[in-house]
């Protein structure tokens, strides 16, 4: 039998309820919009699917969002045989919210004056952060996160360095096709990005734990 002093557990990975999820999921989207706004309004790119839907926006006849999602399909497909329905599910409305916010925020929001370092730096915070709720929420916006979610549960690597890691090889892949200030722009981001996320998501750090309760 249970001793007493152990039987209240608490539970650091706190089961969210369906409000908060959902919640979570308008918020974060919204604030990875954002970023994603700002990196686009100056040129720059940035890591994972994200940074290829907006180069290749560049060159296509072709919206960010549309790109951006078309891209992540194949890696919604992994989230639901490799990580369960509900994230495959709830990662397809994520994504599809970004894709829809960013092609949309030019109607509400313009920009008179821009510098490329700000937009890295508060374009690459602004997707950590949301991409940290989303995470801590048990959800993605699709693409390498799914991957390195994946292998985080799996492996117990962190999900911040091998996204990081990624998003840095595909910057300098695209060395031959942007300017050399924009990539130096767009690597300060892409740093800002997963440096929030190394920070802040480390396995086990949301798991359950026992605490023993004062008699």
């Amino acid at each position: 039998m249970t001793p007493p002093y152990i039987r209240s557990v608490v539970l650091s990975g706190y089961h969210h309820s369906l409000k908060e999820n959902i919640i979570a999921i308008l918020t974060g989207t919204f604030i990875v919009a954002q970023g994603v706004f700002f990196l686009q309004q100056a040129d720059l790119l940035t890591g994972g699917t994200t940074g290829l839907a907006l180069l290749i926006s560049q060159f296509v006849d072709l919206s960010f969002g549309q790109l951006y999602f078309m891209m992540n399909c194949p890696f919604y497909l992994m989230a639901w045989f490799r990580m369960g329905r509900s994230f495959a599910v709830t990662s397809v409305i994520s994504g599809g919210l970004v894709s829809i916010i960013t092609d949309n925020l030019h109607h509400v929001l313009e920009i008179s004056r821009l510098e490329p370092l700000y937009c890295a730096l508060i374009g690459g915070l602004l997707m950590g952060l949301g991409m940290l709720i989303l995470f801590r929420h048990k959800t993605s916006l699709g693409g390498f996160n799914v991957l390195v979610l994946f292998l985080q549960e799996k492996m117990g690597w962190s999900a911040g360095k091998l996204q990081m890691g990624i998003d840095i090889t595909i910057l300098v892949a695209s060395f031959f096709l942007v300017s050399p200030m924009v990539l130096l722009f767009s690597v300060v981001g892409a740093f800002m990005l997963n440096l929030v996320l190394a920070m802040n998501h480390k396995p086990g750090r949301y798991s359950g734990e026992l605490k023993p309760q004062a008699s």
